[in-house]
């Protein structure tokens, strides 16, 4: 899988996400080579974005689910979703929520927070 993730440095501002990069997405039966350190089928939650170029993620998730799984509550910079026919909903701390489609990431800036993660089987959001 070719990544079009670029280097994410010297966003500012007050938007929740700054960014959404698309990966080139593969089937579902097929597992892909990791992502910036997050393997297929995780969605992986990045504290930097030394980490995040560096490939260390701060947590993993898998399991679908039908509500939110609690998140531990910190400043999070960036989330990548290595699922191929998945969408995530992440609830950020202020109750808003926004979704991140199959083999994306997104980027926040002003240290927001996730507070939940659902991951949907719905291959759109």
């Amino acid at each position: 899988m070719k990544s079009v993730i670029r280097k994410a440095a010297g966003f500012a501002g007050a938007s929740v996400a700054v960014a959404a990069m698309s990966l080139t997405g593969a089937s579902a039966a097929h597992a892909e080579a990791p992502t910036q350190g997050c393997p297929y089928p995780y969605v992986c939650f990045y504290l930097n974005n030394d980490d995040l170029l560096a490939g260390k993620p701060i947590s993993k998730y898998r399991d679908v689910t039908s509500s939110y799984q609690a998140v531990k509550p910190r400043p999070h910079y960036g989330v990548m979703n290595t699922r191929n026919d998945d969408v995530v909903y992440l609830r950020l701390q202020d109750g808003s929520s926004i979704c991140l489609p199959p083999n994306n990431e997104t980027v926040f800036t002003d240290g927001y927070s996730v507070t939940g993660i659902k991951i949907s089987s719905s291959p759109r959001c």
